[in-house]
């Protein structure tokens, strides 16, 4: 076996047991009646938190000139989506033709109340002399 293999294994069973410990860690704590459990997600999405930014510190300094052209991307999209919206919204508050308006959508239940009102409705075909 090789060192490289020896140390991945090693930090594997490390990982491991850390996971244990805090789980082990979170159930007594549940059991105790103390919200500490919601401190220890807390704490563990903190350290994520710090840890992606480090990885995202080293890329920005690694490839400035891909972050860059990234986030231009990436607000032209933001922006480009924002403008879509926006004029939605305005098609749909303007009048349809003359001085109608557009009625404005329901919460969906308003094909519902219209099935109901058909079935409760006289049928049309009535036999007259």
């Amino acid at each position: 076996m090789s060192k490289l293999t020896i140390i991945s294994d090693r930090a594997l069973e490390l990982a491991g047991q850390a996971g244990a410990g805090l789980r082990h860690a979170g159930s007594s704590l549940r059991d105790a009646g103390i919200g500490a459990e919601q401190w220890i997600k807390t704490g563990a999405a903190l350290g994520a938190a710090k840890a992606g930014f480090k990885v995202a510190r080293g890329t920005v300094r690694r490839h400035p000139v891909a972050v860059a052209t990234a986030a231009a991307v990436v607000g032209a999209g933001v922006l480009a989506y924002v403008l879509y919206r926006k004029r939605r919204q305005q098609q749909a508050q303007e009048p349809i033709e003359g001085e109608s308006s557009r009625v404005p959508r329901s919460n969906g239940n308003a094909s519902a109340r219209a099935r109901a009102s058909r079935a409760r409705r006289p049928s049309s075909t009535s036999t007259s002399t």
